[in-house]
């Protein structure tokens, strides 16, 4: 962790013209990070690419999640753990009694700062209630990035009249994530009828043949609408996260204009 003292140090210089802002955030971006047994935590990620680091929680112990987590908490008023089992969770909050878990999402998480500003304009379009964890995931890797997404539940293929119910808010998104398994057709249904751009989730929802989510995910790197592109299945907290880059950049640029 970056420490008092060479943070004094850094701004002394700065204060003396012996180094200039530029140049000080050019050293901070590339400090620091903290070795520990089994990882090496960068506390300055979200420096860089404005979110800390994310835990993966699966193939790791309890008691290996739990001290992970425990010292992100120290410099982050947000922290998020994906992948988590309840055993990781409960051994985590005896470290950080503030944790949360969700069970859906299977995801332990922590926001110090609740009432902070959401950015609309992100869409998560389900196409089951089996699809929700996955969606889930994403909402909530959304909502600690500082962003508010409008949720769309059980809008698949099946029954098109039920997406079409949503084409305003679908027009007024910058991003959509379309979750589905099956066929995994919705993304591609929706890439056709929105400007913005769509992220695909495939999910592992689906009878034999889908192959735990190959067929929805060959489907969705197959589609013919061009604005489709795909995460990998499962895989709620990687859309969820590129979104909140996009939408925070249309944010940035409408301001700009």
């Amino acid at each position: 962790m970056l420490s008092e003292e060479k943070i004094r140090r850094l701004l002394n210089e700065v204060a003396r013209g012996e180094s200039d802002v530029d140049a000080a955030m050019d050293r901070l971006r590339g400090l620091p990070f903290e070795e520990m047994e089994g990882a090496t935590l960068d506390h300055h990620r979200h420096l860089r690419v404005g979110f800390g680091e994310v835990v993966f929680c699966a193939g790791k112990t309890p008691r290996q999640v739990a001290e992970i987590i425990s010292r992100l908490a120290v410099a982050s008023p947000q922290v998020l753990a994906t992948r988590a089992t309840v055993e990781q969770y409960e051994a985590a909050r005896k470290k950080v009694c503030e944790l949360e878990y969700h069970e859906s999402a299977r995801a332990i998480w922590l926001d110090r700062d609740p009432q902070r500003r959401r950015l609309e304009g992100v869409v998560i379009a389900a196409a089951g209630t089996s699809d929700l964890p996955v969606a889930d995931e994403a909402a909530l890797t959304l909502d600690l990035m500082g962003h508010a997404p409008k949720r769309l539940t059980d809008v698949g293929v099946a029954g098109l009249h039920r997406l079409l119910h949503h084409r305003q808010a679908l027009d007024e998104a910058n991003v959509v994530v379309a979750v589905a398994g099956m066929e995994g057709a919705l993304p591609s249904v929706i890439g056709g009828l929105v400007r913005a751009p769509v992220i695909a989730v495939p999910t592992s929802v689906g009878y034999g043949t889908s192959y735990q989510g190959l067929a929805a995910l060959l489907a969705m790197l197959n589609s013919c609408a061009a604005g489709v592109t795909v995460v990998n299945i499962d895989n709620g907290f990687g859309a969820g996260y590129s979104a909140a880059m996009i939408n925070e950049k249309s944010a940035v640029s409408r301001l700009k204009q």
